[in-house]
């Protein structure tokens, strides 16, 4: 077990719409719930690590930076780091693994926090800019085109796939589909998703940019979501079931692209495989980005759980990612059903699941291997983790 790196400990908090709780204290909760489940006590971490950091410019994007966290729990930490400039999301935890694997840390606590909803409720604190006559960084290939949403850019993706491939307004509706059902199973979704969708409500709704509609885009919600990642030799300093991350990978492509046919996924999912020896054949849970309901097709196809093109098919009818599927997809809801933790969520449903402890959601045959996924466009990080 040394030299590898396990995640130990999981938390999150309550997750809602414009919580009034304090992004801090969401932060801690969820932090409390991770280190009990781990085992561990907080003079035990000696590394904090998150994504993006403290976002200053839009507060509720990224409302808590590590050393706030480090200052509130008490923690002497060796390393900490917090950053956008960052493959996605999960690669912050892909980050506190090599920090446990070269003997720099024995245990990090990873976080992600978000408070959009409830920046939204008082934009004076959370949502306060300056107006600006020029824009720089990635919002210079967007902004300048009124494709100031996510949602905007992640649409041209998707129209290309629908014009190349064929994919159906039916077949994409099954993202978001399938993440009700989960969903309504799910006790921390209960303030994000209250009915399971039907097809017919799904393709009455308004569109957003087409090929999406209202459905395919993750709602704004408060919440944090903590994971504790151990190094194998201080394993036996926790009181849980360890689940080993058995690989990682990430992707980053220029965001000034010009009819760009493949995101940053299929390079990431591509390069996953070879830092192991499992393939995509052994996976038994897969949670899968999906801040619009697009970005999972991507997985899919540069996973090679199907070819590329064959993503709309693959899912036609939702049997295949039900939770007695062929495989099961974002068994918690994913964020289209139980709100926009950011990529963080993906990690913890997927240790749930290995664990065996998701309740009624629980994917039946005891599985052992789950791929957790972030990002989209030109970002992508991937996870794999094995219970072994």
């Amino acid at each position: 077990m040394g030299g590898e790196a396990y995640i130990t400990g999981i938390g999150q908090s309550e997750v809602g719409v414009r919580l009034p709780r304090h992004p801090l204290l969401l932060t801690v909760d969820a932090a409390k719930e991770a280190i009990a489940d781990a085992g561990l006590s907080f003079d035990q971490i000696d590394g904090v690590f998150s994504f993006p950091g403290k976002s200053h410019g839009y507060l509720a994007f990224s409302p808590v930076g590590t050393d706030e966290i480090i200052e509130a729990l008490g923690i002497k930490s060796k390393w900490q780091m917090g950053g956008l400039e960052q493959p996605a999301q999960l690669s912050a935890i892909g980050m506190a693994a090599w920090a446990v694997k070269e003997g720099i840390c024995r245990h990090v606590l990873c976080f992600r926090t978000v408070y959009e909803a409830g920046g939204m409720a008082d934009p004076a604190q959370y949502m306060a800019g300056t107006k600006q006559d020029t824009v720089s960084g990635a919002s210079q290939w967007t902004s300048p085109f009124w494709a100031t949403s996510a949602a905007c850019w992640t649409a041209q993706y998707a129209a290309r796939h629908v014009h190349k491939y064929g994919m159906t307004r039916e077949q994409l509706g099954q993202i978001a589909i399938n993440g009700s059902k989960n969903a309504m199973l799910n006790p921390r979704a209960r303030a994000i998703t209250k009915e399971e969708l039907t097809l017919d409500k799904y393709m009455g709704a308004r569109m957003i940019s087409t090929p999406l509609c209202l459905y395919d885009c993750d709602r704004f919600s408060d919440a944090s979501t903590v994971i504790i990642v151990s190094a194998g030799d201080a394993l036996d300093e926790v009181t849980c079931q360890p689940i080993r991350i058995a690989a990682m990978s990430g992707s980053v492509d220029r965001y000034s692209w010009d009819q760009v046919e493949w995101p940053a996924a299929y390079d990431a999912g591509r390069d996953l495989w070879q830092r192991t020896d499992y393939t995509a054949a052994d996976v038994d849970v897969a949670q899968f980005y999906d801040g619009f309901a697009f970005l999972p097709i991507t997985w899919l196809e540069g996973l090679g759980f199907c070819e590329p093109g064959e993503g709309g098919r693959f899912i036609e009818g939702g049997t295949r990612i039900a939770r007695d599927g062929e495989l099961p997809l974002n068994t918690a809801g994913g964020q289209l059903g139980a709100g926009r933790l950011h990529g963080f969520g993906f990690a913890h449903e997927a240790v749930t699941q290995l664990r065996g402890k998701a309740g009624e959601r629980q994917v039946p045959g005891d599985p052992k291997v789950a791929v957790a996924t972030s990002g989209g466009g030109p970002l992508a990080a991937a996870l794999l983790l094995a219970r072994d």
